[in-house]
This record gives C-alpha cells, structure tokens and sequence, in this order.
C-alpha cells in the first residue's frame, strides 16, 4: 500500500485535493492541526469509497519541532506522493503588518515545506511514480498591492520547486518536484488573510474542487507548473523562472 499525504487537510484546497485522490483509489495520510476536521474528513471519505486507509496525523506546521516530528510519523508508511499545501495570507502594507502573524505565515510557508521537501527527496528521489507537489499562488509570480510579504513566500514556494525540478531532472531522479499556483479560490484564505468571507468583490474565482482538479490535472501531467494567469484560465507549464546550471 502507498500513500498521498496532503497538509492542510482540514479545509480548502486540501480538503478538496483528499476527496479528488480518494476518488482515484489513493490511500491517504490526511495532516491539520484541527483534528475533529479531519475525523470528518475522514468519515466522509469512508462514505465514497470505503476501501481508502485514510490515516490522520495531527500537527501545527509553524512549529518548527512538530515538522519534523511529522515526517518521522510518516516513516512507518510507504508514500508515493507528498501535497505541501499548509499555508496562509496576510493583507497589509509592510509597514502596518503584524510582524508575529508574519512570522507564523514565514514559518509555514517557507520553513515548513522547504523541510519537508527535502527530507522526502531524501529519501523518495530515486523511487519511480514518486511526485513533490507544493501549493503556491499566482501570487508566486506576480506581486500584489498589500500582499507583497504574502507573495514574497510564494515565489519561494515556486522558485525552490521549479528549481528542485531542474535538479532532479538533471541528476536523473525519477521523482517529480511541482508547483501548483492558483489564483483566488473560495477557501477560508480571505478570511485569515483579510477578514472577509465574501469574495463576490473579486471579478473571478475558483471552487475548491475546481482548483483539486487543477491538482490532478498536474498530477497527470509531465509539466513542472500548474498556474492561474490573469485571465483566471488554468495552464499547464515547464519551469517559468530563470536557471542557471553551474559552470
């Protein structure tokens, strides 16, 4: 038995991306800090296809232990997959941000997923049908008024990933390292980013389940980049940022 393991689980584009894999027969390993959200999660899982192991770990990816400790209780299982999709926003001038929101924001983001990242090519590299994908923004490609510190991690996101692409490609690694970015999505994300639950001021939008698609379709693919441009259409793409190989 292999496993996809998703962070984030508990809502949004997480929540959506299980019930998609699920529907494709794959065995999950569902990761949140909220557990009565995933308990659900998992019950209603059952209910579409009872023959899903879906196995539930807790843990708060800010903290930089509880990442670690994460990938350990993931050992026991043989993975095929791995979602980094934890993440949230923050609306604000840089001058007026609040710096410890910032901070937890940086930490899963950034620190969270680079870790994690690393310690699953480590040791899933070399395995053949094994793919990284970790969820960015169309905010990882172009800067947005009072979402520049938010966009600042996102074009980590996609610059690290598209980067770790070029280096398993060039070493050889049959492993797959993706970078899924959409654009605004109906999620709980303007509502930890900005306060608002209603999006209807925003001229485009995606559902959750539209963007879980999105997800399979660059699961499917060979493309590196699955990206919402400013048109609010999905394009599968290879590597968008500049690389350079080492003389």
């Amino acid at each position: 038995m292999s496993y996809v393991v998703i962070t984030g689980a508990s809502s949004g584009i997480g929540y959506a991306s299980a019930f998609a894999f699920a529907k494709r027969d794959k065995n999950l390993i569902l990761v949140a800090r909220r557990e009565q959200r995933l308990e659900d999660l998992k019950s209603a899982i059952s209910e579409i296809n009872p023959s899903i192991d879906a196995v539930i770990l807790t843990a708060d990816l800010s903290k930089r232990e509880q990442v670690h400790d994460l990938y350990e209780r993931t050992k026991g299982y043989e993975l095929e997959a791995w979602i980094n999709n934890a993440g949230f926003g923050d609306f604000a001038p840089i001058a007026e941000q609040d710096l410890s929101k910032v901070e937890n924001m940086l930490l899963l983001n950034n620190v969270a997923p680079t870790i994690l990242s690393s310690l699953f090519v480590r040791d899933y590299s070399s395995k053949e049908g094994t793919q990284l994908i970790n969820v960015s923004s169309d905010g990882g490609y172009t800067v947005v008024d009072n979402f520049v510190t938010y966009c600042a991690t996102k074009f980590f996101v996609s610059s690290f990933t598209e980067g770790l692409a070029h280096e398993l490609r060039s070493k050889g690694e049959p492993m797959k390292a993706k970078v899924l970015a959409p654009a605004v999505t109906e999620t709980e994300f303007g509502y930890n980013a900005m306060g608002i639950e209603d999006l209807s001021k925003f001229a485009q939008t995606h559902t959750a389940e539209e963007v879980a698609q999105f997800m399979l379709d660059l699961y499917d693919s060979d493309k590196v980049v699955g990206l919402v441009d400013e048109t609010n259409q999905f394009h599968l793409k290879d590597p968008i940022h500049p690389y350079i190989t080492k003389v």
